[in-house]
């Protein structure tokens, strides 16, 4: 078989020219397509990797956010908590203080009536037993109270005991001026002239004194000489009511109330006072 090497050839040729047309007309566009797709599609997915990336960032910062914000809420919560907390706390404190102040209050008001009272029991008592004492011995001896008193303190004065005595002798003799005897009214000249004689009698001696009217002071009578003091005075009962008084009122709230003190019959008489010392 002979071989046509001038078709060969031109069918080499001709596979050759059609291996250029379809590179340069259909296999590079379609390469260039693909690139360009390729180049498209990485552009694609690289924007969404930067939005996947943004969009985790914000998640982040939201997430970042949230937590402050619930962290200042809980912060904020645990102040305005213990704010509450300590203006209760202020506010009790103040009602207690307030209440403790009107309790004082309360409580120097009723000591203050208590002692109001008893200062008026007191003298209401005094002007009472002045009274019915002096009626009692107007009506039973035709003796006035300033005679009976009178009386009494110089028979007290004449029964001193010997500790007492001596003391109030050593005062009398140590003072440079008159013993000073005081009472609660003006004592008549017989009164003054048996209380002189009493203490001449008591002491063996010539007692100088004066005599001085007090009216402030409880029923009684006094002698002061040199910073010592003796008396006698009806102050002891005043001073039991006074105290029995202020017990019945410290009693008042009470279930049961103490009982009235018992009325004094008048039998006694409250002693003569010891020799002591006179305050400065």
């Amino acid at each position: 078989m002979l071989i046509d090497w001038f078709t060969v050839g031109a069918q080499m040729l001709n596979f050759l020219i059609l291996v250029w047309l379809l590179k340069h007309f259909l296999y590079k566009p379609i390469l260039n397509a693909i690139d360009s797709r390729e180049r498209r599609i990485a552009a694609e997915l690289a924007d969404a990797d930067a939005k996947r990336a943004e969009a985790q960032k914000e998640r982040d910062e939201f997430q970042r956010k949230n937590k402050e914000f619930d962290e200042q809420r809980a912060a904020l919560l645990g102040k305005a908590t213990e704010e509450a907390k300590a203006e209760r706390e202020r506010l009790i404190e103040d009602a207690r203080k307030q209440a403790d102040a009107l309790r004082l209050s309360q409580d120097n008001a009723l000591q203050n009536d208590r002692k109001r009272l008893g200062g008026e029991l007191t003298r209401l008592a005094a002007d009472e037993v002045f009274s019915i004492v002096r009626k009692a011995l107007a009506d039973l001896a035709n003796v006035s109270l300033e005679e009976r008193l009178g009386e009494v303190f110089t028979r007290r004065l004449r029964e001193m005991d010997g500790n007492a005595k001596e003391t109030l002798a050593a005062a009398l003799r140590a003072s440079a001026e008159p013993a000073l005897v005081r009472s609660t009214f003006e004592l008549p000249p017989g009164q003054r002239a048996a209380i002189q004689n009493a203490l001449n009698e008591t002491f063996s001696s010539e007692v100088r004194i004066r005599f001085e009217a007090s009216p402030d002071a409880v029923c009684g009578i006094e002698l002061t000489a040199n910073g010592q003091k003796l008396a006698w005075s009806i102050a002891d009962y005043l001073r039991k009511l006074e105290q029995d008084v202020g017990a019945l009122l410290e009693a008042q709230p009470a279930p049961a109330a103490k009982a009235a003190p018992k009325p004094d019959d008048g039998t006694t008489l409250p002693p003569i006072a010891v020799v002591h010392p006179v305050a400065a």
